[in-house]
């Protein structure tokens, strides 16, 4: 299993709308991924930090979603207002899932 890590920066007060967009659009767009196996979100209010943790079957099926034009850059654009600075994205391999 592979994991994407996207750490963002979010605009103050933005984290409850943020919500509400994720829910609505990137979770449903997500799950009709190839290989995708689930999402973690994670917020820090008071330093207005997030991470996002996507989780995939498959390195193959990540980085098809990363493909130019594809799932990923899609969502990010579309969520551009949300980030006071461009997010980082990582990548790792998922060594122990309990």
């Amino acid at each position: 299993m592979y994991a994407r890590v996207t750490l963002a920066q979010l605009q103050p007060g933005k984290v409850d709308e943020l919500l509400h967009f994720l829910h609505d659009n990137v979770v449903p767009a997500a799950q009709a991924q190839q290989g995708f196996k689930g999402l973690l979100l994670l917020t820090d209010e008071t330093t207005n930090k997030g991470i996002a943790i996507a989780l995939w079957e498959t390195e193959a099926a990540m980085a098809a979603s990363e493909a130019s034009g594809g799932y990923y850059q899609v969502q990010i654009a579309r969520g551009v207002h949300f980030f006071a600075a461009p997010p980082v994205r990582e990548t790792y391999r998922v060594n122990i899932q309990v």
